[in-house]
C-alpha cells in the first residue's frame, strides 16, 4: 500500500496466520489486526493520530484501539483491509495470542465485558466540577509563587517560591494529561485547546511532543522494539547511557569506559538524573516545534512533526512561556533570579519523573514480538502506587497507573472506583498486579538498577 491508503491489488478475505501477520511490523510495511481482521496500513501518514497506528504493526490493535477511539473510527480503517487471521494455525512463539486461542477468547471477552460495564455504569463521564476545582487550584499555586518572588528580595523566599513553581508545572503536566487523553471533553478539539493552554502555555511542554511521545508509551509500555525500523518500542524505557532497565540496553555500554562506569553506579545516578528531567523534555519539546539540535525518542517523531495540528498556536504559547518566566524573573536579584529558575526546573523534574519512574520503571520488560495480550501487557508493565491524600495530590491521578493504562479515557477522578474492579479481576483471572507505597515503590526501582548494573559487571566483565 503506498502513501495515504492507495492499494496494491491484493486478495482481500484471503486468510492470514499470526506468524504472516508479525512479519509486517516497519512504517512501510505495517499490517494489523482489529477483531479479526486483518489490515494494511503501510505507509499512512495522513493517520489522524500520527505515528502511534505502527506500534502495533505485526500485531494485534484490537484493545489498544478501543482505548484511545471511538467505535466510529473503525470506519476509517476499512479501506485498509486485506485479510482475516487465521486462527486455525496455533502460533509456535509468542505473538498476538499468548495462549490457546479459544481460552484467550475468553479471557479477553471477559475484559471486554468488564470495560462495556464501565460505560454503561457513567464512568467514563467527567465531572466539570472537578476540574474547574483543579485548574482553579493549581493557578494558586502560580499566584503564591509569583508572590514570592516580587514581594521579597531574600533568597529564602524566592526559592521557596521556585518551589512552589515546580509544583504548578509538576500539576499543570498532570491536568493537559487529563485533558489530552480525552478525558474531560467529548469533543477533542476542546481538550487539545486545554493541552495548548495548560501544557504549552503554562508548562512549557509541546502538546504533539507530548502526544507523540506519550501516545507510543501506552501503546507499548516497557516494550523493546523488535526489529530495527520498528516503532513498537517504548520511548519512555529510552534513557541509555544513563540507565539500563535491562541487560539488553545495558549492552551497548560494554565497549565504551564511561558508558561501563554509568551502568555499574547507576542506581546512584537515578535521583541525580531526574532534577534534569524537565530541562531535556523542555528542549525536547522546543526542537520539536521550532527545529534545532536534539535527539527524539520516538521512532517517527518526524513524521508527528510534520503533521503537527497546531504549529503557529504551540509556537506563541510556548514563547508566551518563557516571557512569562523571565518577567517573573525580573523582579528578583540576578543571582537570586538564576537560583530561582535553577531550583524551579530541577525540582519540578523530580517531581515528574519520580511519578513516571513509580508508574513503570523495575517493572516487567518485553520483546516488541514477543508481548503479551492488551491486558497483561499493561498490568504487567505498571505499578500502582497505594492511595493516601498525598499521593491522590502528587501523583494526579497517576498513583492508579495500572487503572489509567488499562482505560486511557477515564477521567482521574472515578479511576479509585475503577481500582477495585481491576484489582478483583486480575486476582479471579490469574494475572500478576502490583502495588506499593511510595517508599517501598523506590526501593524496588533502585533494587533493579543494582540487580542491572551486577549483571552487567558480571555478563562483560571489563577487558
Amino acid at each position: 500500500m503506498g502513501k495515504g491508503g492507495e492499494k496494491l491489488e491484493v486478495k482481500k478475505g484471503r486468510k492470514i496466520s499470526l506468524e504472516e501477520l508479525s512479519a509486517h511490523r516497519t512504517p512501510n510495511d505495517a499490517w494489523l489486526a482489529y477483531q479479526g481482521k486483518v489490515y494494511d496500513v503501510s505507509g499512512w501518514e495522513d493517520h489522524p493520530g500520527g505515528s502511534v497506528i505502527f506500534t502495533h504493526a505485526g500485531d494485534d490493535c484490537t484493545d489498544i484501539f478501543a482505548a484511545f477511539h471511538p467505535i466510529s473510527a473503525v470506519k476509517d480503517m476499512e479501506r485498509f483491509e486485506i485479510g482475516e487471521v487465521d486462527e486455525t494455525i496455533i502460533p509456535t512463539a509468542l505473538f498476538a495470542n499468548k495462549l490457546k486461542p479459544e481460552k484467550q477468547k475468553e479471557f479477553e471477552k471477559a475484559y471486554r465485558t468488564l470495560r462495556a460495564k464501565l460505560f454503561a455504569a457513567g464512568l467514563f463521564n467527567a465531572s466539570p466540577a472537578y476540574y474547574v476545582y483543579k485548574v482553579s487550584s493549581n493557578l494558586l499555586l502560580l499566584a503564591a509563587s509569583i508572590f514570592c518572588a516580587v514581594v521579597s528580595d531574600s533568597i529564602f523566599v524566592n526559592l521557596i517560591g521556585a518551589i512552589l513553581l515546580g509544583l504548578f508545572w509538576q500539576q499543570s503536566g498532570w491536568l493537559a494529561h487529563d485533558f489530552l487523553h480525552h478525558q474531560v471533553f467529548k469533543n477533542r478539539v476542546y481538550g487539545d485547546m486545554m493541552g495548548l493552554i495548560i501544557g504549552d502555555l503554562f508548562q512549557g511542554f509541546s502538546v504533539q511532543w507530548w502526544k507523540s511521545k506519550h501516545n507510543a508509551h501506552h501503546a507499548v509500555p516497557n516494550l523493546h522494539a523488535s526489529v530495527q525500523g520498528a516503532c513498537d518500542g517504548d520511548p519512555d524505557i529510552d534513557t541509555m547511557p544513563i540507565l539500563a532497565w535491562t541487560l539488553k540496553m545495558a549492552e551497548s555500554a560494554k565497549d565504551c569506559k564511561k558508558g561501563r562506569f554509568l551502568i555499574q553506579w547507576q542506581a546512584f545516578f537515578y535521583f541525580p538524573a531526574l532534577l534534569f528531567a524537565r530541562l531535556a523534555w523542555a528542549h525536547q519539546s522546543w526542537v520539536f516545534v521550532f527545529g534545532g539540535w536534539g535527539q527524539h525518542s520516538v521512532a517517527a517523531a518526524a513524521l508527528d512533526q510534520k503533521k503537527m495540528q497546531y504549529p503557529t498556536a504551540e509556537k506563541v504559547c510556548l514563547i508566551l512561556h518563557y516571557v512569562g518566566l523571565l518577567a517573573i524573573m525580573s523582579h528578583m536579584p540576578i543571582l537570586n533570579a538564576i537560583a530561582y529558575f535553577i531550583v524551579a526546573q530541577t525540582s519540578c523534574g523530580l517531581f515528574l519523573a519520580t511519578v513516571f519512574g513509580l508508574g513503570h520503571n523495575g517493572m516487567a520488560v518485553y520483546p516488541a514480538n514477543q508481548r503479551p495480550d492488551f491486558w497483561k501487557l499493561q498490568v504487567t508493565t505498571t505499578r500502582n502506587v497505594t492511595s493516601n491524600w498525598f499521593v491522590d495530590w502528587f501523583c494526579g491521578g497517576l498513583q492508579y497507573q495500572v487503572d489509567h493504562h488499562l482505560f486511557p479515557m477515564l477521567p482521574r477522578h472515578n479511576l479509585k472506583k475503577v481500582h477495585t474492579l481491576v484489582e478483583s479481576f486480575c486476582k479471579e483471572q490469574g494475572v500478576t498486579y502490583h502495588e506499593a507505597d511510595m517508599w517501598q515503590g523506590t526501593v524496588e526501582i533502585l533494587s533493579h538498577l543494582h540487580e542491572i548494573s551486577t549483571e552487567f559487571i558480571k555478563e562483560f566483565p571489563a577487558m
